[in-house]
């Protein structure tokens, strides 16, 4: 049975039961001797209770009905779709909650649609460098040892986008497991800085940690971890004009990790831009020096799986900093 059904039987049920008290209290005072009068007001009174029934029933279908059209819309694929927020209070909270809903979904399919532009973007450059050296070999225009470096890393950056790519499904989808284990911030950093070291001394940069005395221990996943501080690491010494630190501090029952350098810092816009996917800063972050424009994304996709926050800003005596919290191990 429909709401339409079901209001307009309670509004008959509604003006029935009361008339026919009328009614009956009308034929006992009068004694059945001016039957016409009951009858009247009887008339008068179903005719404007049920008046007053259908306009309170119109008032409170119309934002149903225009809830169900938003809705056949958004199911035959328009995501400008939206309900309206007027009525009852009800209706209003109703309208409300689809709204943010449609608009999520909006959102979502417009995240999807450039996230597929972009990497056919970055795919097709690689690519064409692949197919340009493969056609030369094949024509015996040149040798295969001149080209094996090259065709190595186009091939590496393709694997390396197309892991990038598969990371960040896993985190939207919600399918990326966390092997969660209590670990020392103290060792991460150090692995990390490890691992960069020679590319940092390459570039002229010095790389230092300052860890909390008591070094913390935090409950996280150490590869995916690793992960976010290469990436924040790499891009630091890559703007660095002289030295990059890691600084670990804990705060109430979570843990501060800030990678700082001392470059030209963020440029306008950066720091609430610089997590989007594909996202690069014209001025620093171009193919040849700054990847695919995809670290960032997973680095917070990472943090957030971790249940943290990430950020950026410009540090006040020149440079930037990227910051992220992590629960300490223990921790509710």
């Amino acid at each position: 049975m429909s709401i339409r059904t079901r209001l307009a039987v309670l509004a008959v049920a509604a003006v029935c039961l009361p008339l026919a008290v009328v009614v009956g209290f009308g034929l006992v005072m009068f004694g059945m001797h001016d039957e016409s009068k009951v009858w009247v007001v009887v008339a008068v009174s179903a005719v404007c209770a049920l008046a007053g029934a259908l306009v309170l029933g119109r008032q409170i279908l119309r934002p149903l009905d225009e809830l169900r059209s938003a809705s056949k819309r958004l199911a035959g694929g328009d995501l400008s779709a939206r309900a309206s927020e007027s009525g009852p209070r009800e209706l209003r909270e109703l309208g409300v909650t689809f709204n943010e809903m449609a608009s999520n979904l909006e959102h979502l399919f417009d995240a999807r649609r450039e996230l597929v532009a972009w990497a056919s973007h970055d795919l097709r450059t690689p690519l064409a460098s692949l197919r340009a050296m493969v056609e030369a070999l094949e024509d015996d225009l040149a040798e295969p040892a001149e080209y094996l470096p090259a065709i190595r890393a186009q091939t590496e950056l393709l694997s390396d986008l197309v892991e990038d790519l598969f990371e960040l499904a896993r985190i939207d989808s919600g399918a990326l497991a966390l092997e969660l284990h209590d670990a020392s911030l103290g060792e991460l950093v150090a692995s990390c800085l490890e691992s960069l070291a020679a590319d940092a001394r390459a570039r002229g940069v010095r790389l230092e940690s300052r860890i909390d005395p008591a070094d913390p221990q935090v409950r996280v996943a150490p590869d995916k971890l690793q992960r976010v501080l290469l990436n924040l690491l790499t891009n630091a010494v890559r703007h660095s004009e002289g030295a990059v630190a890691v600084i670990v501090r804990s705060d109430n029952d979570h843990v501060v990790v800030t990678v700082e350098d001392d470059g030209n810092g963020l440029a306008a816009g950066a720091p609430e831009r610089m997590f989007e996917r594909f996202w690069r800063d014209d001025d620093s972050r171009t193919r040849a020096s700054g990847g695919a424009g995809l670290g960032l994304a997973i680095a917070q996709g990472l943090i957030h799986a971790h249940g943290g926050t990430i950020w950026a800003e410009n540090r006040n005596g020149g440079g930037a900093r990227v910051a992220f919290t992590l629960p300490l191990a223990g921790s509710s």
